[in-house]
């Protein structure tokens, strides 16, 4: 028997909180912002908010799964490849987001200076770009999953998205610490504090979600179990391609959807994650300091 009863209630939440999300995106990109040498970072920073979070609208309503290619609507709108094609953006933009907030910080606060760093500290300066490069690695895997239905490429992205997080993991700790310690004032670090609290509060749950549950138990037993019975398929050729484009199963029964794990899992990427894409449109900097405080200091020191 099918359950339904949850779907319209759950769709018609998601779909309302992505409406909101981008509507206060788009108040964020019209924003002008006062700082000409942060403009560029910040437009930056701005469109990508902007991509993610208008995927994820079209997300929450052309709801998806891309092995058996599971659609809320039997509709095109709905096909896999084309919502697999607007992720591929939308996850890059998440990971742009990132990348740019962790550099930036690291310039902000100057936290490697030295011109002979040890190789241990340029891996870490710069593990927020590796964090880039395995998640636009993911991509081809993902899309080429999508296609062929061969669930090995499935897991291999995912493995590429815990080491991308993973890997900043050192960075976030450091920029904590200095931010826990600097000598800036609260409304100079008034975008960075949110930032790096926030940073290592979604590393370690994504990075114990993936390391503890995600790939251990929900991914690699079942795709090594596979391989070594033979029990696999990889479709090739245009018409895996026309497959994977045209076909939608109609669907909002729970247990298709893979159950409560589904549901937790793309409710947490369309509301989690577009609140801290939210966060990051505005662009963690250091701010300049407020001429009211600069005076105070210059009235002290004499």
């Amino acid at each position: 028997m099918e359950n339904t009863q949850w779907a319209w209630a759950w769709w018609s939440s998601l779909v309302l909180i992505n409406i909101i999300n981008l509507a206060i995106a788009l108040v964020f990109f019209r924003r002008n912002k006062n700082d000409p040498e942060s403009n560029s970072y910040l437009k930056r920073m701005k469109l990508m908010g902007v991509i993610f979070i208008a995927v994820a609208l079209y997300r929450s309503i052309f709801v998806s799964s891309y092995l058996e290619q599971l659609a809320w609507f039997d509709t095109l709108a709905n096909s896999s490849v084309l919502i697999r094609s607007m992720a591929l953006f939308a996850e890059l933009s998440f990971a742009g987001l990132f990348m740019g907030a962790m550099l930036k910080l690291n310039d902000d606060l100057r936290l490697y200076r030295s011109t002979e760093k040890s190789f241990v500290d340029t891996l870490v300066s710069q593990s927020p770009k590796f964090l880039f490069l395995c998640i636009f690695i993911a991509q081809f895997f993902a899309t080429t999953a999508l296609i062929t239905k061969f669930e090995l490429l499935f897991a291999i992205e995912e493995t590429l998205w815990g080491m991308a997080f993973i890997s900043v993991v050192p960075l976030a700790i450091k920029q904590l610490r200095a931010v826990s310690v600097s000598n800036h004032s609260s409304s100079e670090l008034r975008l960075i504090k949110p930032f790096v609290w926030i940073n290592i509060t979604w590393l370690v749950g994504y990075c114990s979600y993936s390391v503890f549950y995600h790939l251990p138990i929900e991914y690699w037993p079942h795709v090594l179990e596979n391989l070594k019975q033979g029990n696999y398929q990889i479709l090739t050729g245009i018409q895996a391609v026309k497959n994977a484009l045209l076909v939608v199963n109609e669907t909002r029964d729970l247990s298709q959807w893979g159950g409560v794990g589904f549901v937790i899992w793309h409710t947490g990427y369309f509301s989690i994650c577009a609140w801290i894409v939210l966060l990051l449109m505005n662009g963690p900097r250091l701010l300049p300091a407020r001429v009211k405080e600069a005076a105070s200091v210059e009235i002290q020191a004499a």
